[in-house]
């Protein structure tokens, strides 16, 4: 579990931006809208972020800086492998597009940097720099 404080920055690629429409798999339709935030295995391993397969909490209290999110949850998920316990994504819990619709609201491009701060074990705090 991450400590108060710790920080890292992860820069928006294309598939981040467009999670649900641009996809190279056929598991499920196309969803306009939705989005993620990438949590490299570093930072993963470092940081102690993990998924499901861990007994650890994996389910984050979000705001971000301008205020848009506020109060919401995110989730760690995904993996570099099948079992393996660290995350490689944060996503909104139960509602894909909401980091979709924080993106369109701070206007997020492919290139663009935002900062995922614990501002405790289980909260973050959201920056796009």
């Amino acid at each position: 579990m991450p400590n108060t404080n710790d920080h890292f920055i992860t820069t928006l690629k294309r598939a981040h931006l467009e999670w649900g429409s641009h996809r190279h798999t056929s598991t499920r339709g196309i969803i306009y809208g939705e989005g993620y935030l990438q949590i490299s295995a570093r930072n993963a391993r470092n940081l102690n972020i993990t998924n499901s397969n861990s007994t650890n909490n994996n389910i984050y209290n979000c705001n971000s800086s301008e205020g848009f999110l506020v109060n919401v949850q995110l989730k760690s998920t995904g993996s570099s492998r099948a079992g393996a316990i660290h995350a490689k994504q944060f996503s909104g819990r139960r509602n894909l597009r909401l980091l979709g619709n924080w993106f369109t609201h701070v206007g997020a491009r492919i290139g663009d940097r935002v900062e995922i701060r614990f501002i405790s074990p289980t909260d973050i705090l959201l920056t796009k720099l």
